[in-house]
């Protein structure tokens, strides 16, 4: 493990950080070992005193380690915007998620909705429906998952439509993604890297924050439905 750089990472760049992996050990870099869950997760075990080199957080999540002197604030890089969206079953029709009353039917038509409790795109849904005024009838019959991927429960059955980030719902295999939920109703999550202030592979870790902060890392960024 000596050779290897210890990153915790938000689940949202977990496509991503598998798929760079591999090229930047080729190009000279060292091994990424790396550990995925929500931000929040993330945070608690942070602070509970588990070690890493290098964390990908949300912005938010990693302004707040930096002020707690957990992560060096000169290290921060902002990696890649990711937008939350909906998925179905693959061969499943499309519902029209366009508009805002549109989005509002196609919710109210599904049987179930698989979104996440505790990550960024769980609170944003929460959120919504309650803006839209249909929190009560989704969560009557929602499917709330801890944490991992809501488009899972879409396999299983246990759900018609799934809501996470893009970049989440890409990394299950046998479902579509529809496309973002309307730009207007959500904020883009920025997700941001820097290196843990307890970590003994100083240079390791910032050699490894500059890769994923390259134009040579957008394109995979890109095709794992993140916006460099």
């Amino acid at each position: 493990m000596d050779n290897a750089v210890r990153v915790l990472s938000t689940l949202a760049l977990k496509g991503a950080v598998h798929n760079l992996a591999g090229h930047y050990e080729a190009s000279g870099g060292v091994r990424i070992d790396a550990d995925f869950a929500p931000t929040l997760a993330l945070l608690d075990r942070l602070r509970g005193g588990e070690g890493a080199d290098v964390v990908i957080l949300t912005r938010e999540g990693l302004d707040d380690m930096a002020r707690e002197g957990r992560v060096v604030a000169d290290s921060c890089v902002d990696l890649a915007r990711s937008y939350v969206g909906l998925a179905v079953k693959a061969g499943f029709a499309h519902p029209d998620i366009a508009t805002e009353p549109a989005l509002r039917a196609a919710l109210l038509a599904a049987r179930s909705v698989a979104y996440s409790r505790i990550g960024a795109s769980g609170i944003l849904f929460a959120q919504l429906i309650e803006r839209l005024g249909i929190a009560s009838e989704i969560n009557a019959s929602a499917c709330i998952i801890p944490s991992g991927f809501t488009a899972e429960r879409l396999i299983t059955g246990e759900a018609d439509l799934a809501v996470q980030q893009i970049s989440e719902l890409k990394q299950v295999g046998g479902i579509e993604v529809i496309g973002p939920i309307p730009r207007e109703l959500q904020t883009p999550a920025v997700f941001s890297a820097g290196r843990v202030a307890a970590s003994g592979k100083v240079a390791q870790a910032d050699r490894l924050l500059r890769f994923l902060a390259s134009r040579e890392v957008a394109p995979v960024l890109r095709e794992s439905g993140l916006e460099p």
